[in-house]
């Protein structure tokens, strides 16, 4: 059995970070442009690449700064819950005082290891 692949992103509207993690060795990390700016589908097309390139399903743990920005990643339906695919689970969570850790991928690598603000 393979290790599981989780991917935690912190969308903000300065930018959208991305950790990717199998089992426990970082697989990916990026930065790549606020959701405001992405195509709607680069992020579910990102996941299912990963899904399909590892062969096996996603786990994607999202915080986003705003409601509009995990719709704009279409990561979430209308009503709010996370999105899930055959290649991909979403788990939406809120940061204990509202903010990611600005800047950095420390807060992304313990939602990777499952802990949970």
């Amino acid at each position: 059995m393979h290790p599981a692949m989780t991917v935690a992103i912190a969308a903000t509207f300065e930018e959208t970070r991305l950790l990717v993690t199998r089992g426990t060795r970082e697989v990916l990390r990026a930065r790549l442009a606020p959701a405001v700016l992405a195509h709607r589908w680069a992020v579910p097309l990102l996941l299912e690449g990963l899904a399909l390139g590892y062969q096996q399903p996603v786990h994607v743990v999202l915080y986003a700064e705003s409601p509009a920005l995990s719709f704009g990643l279409q990561l979430t339906d209308d009503l709010g819950p996370g999105q899930r695919t055959l290649c991909y689970d979403v788990e939406l969570i809120e940061t204990a005082d509202g903010e990611a850790d600005w800047g950095g991928f420390d807060e992304l690598r313990r939602w990777c290891r499952g802990e949970r603000p």
